[in-house]
């Protein structure tokens, strides 16, 4: 099951990608268990980084992953004003940024890293091709 909640915000995102992500789960061959995404601005996101990864820095999102065996479940912090920075300063979207962000969750609990340059570029592979996917 996916579920969203909001913390310091409005409920005011479009959370019809519910299915989208499922699809993107089975579609790498796993198991939807429990996720929540937690929608949030940049100051709550930030206390989570530098309480719980003892970082000190502004990020769009946070993945507590869960994941056991195949099946994928997680707690995903996501700062939309984070997003909206992220997609104006990319001339991007945002609703196709915050559904990069989602997706991006999702394919780290799929097991895509993006510590390096070619785990980023396989990262960024995997997210354009399941945004490809997305329909409106």
């Amino acid at each position: 099951m996916i579920q969203f909640f909001y913390e310091n915000l409005p409920e005011s995102v479009n959370t019809d990608y519910t299915k989208w992500l499922e699809d993107i789960i089975l579609s790498e061959e796993k198991k939807l268990g429990e996720i929540n995404y937690i929608f949030c601005d940049d100051e709550y996101l930030l206390k989570i980084n530098q309480d719980y990864l003892q970082h000190d820095y502004y990020t769009d999102i946070i993945t507590f992953d869960y994941v056991k065996g195949k099946t994928i479940s997680a707690e995903i912090f996501v700062s939309l004003q984070r997003i909206s920075d992220n997609a104006s300063t990319l001339s991007k979207n945002y609703e196709e940024e915050l559904r990069r962000v989602l997706g991006h969750g999702i394919l780290h609990l799929c097991g895509y890293k993006d510590k390096t340059e070619e785990e980023e570029k396989e990262m960024r592979s995997k997210e354009d091709f399941y945004l490809a996917k997305y329909k409106d």
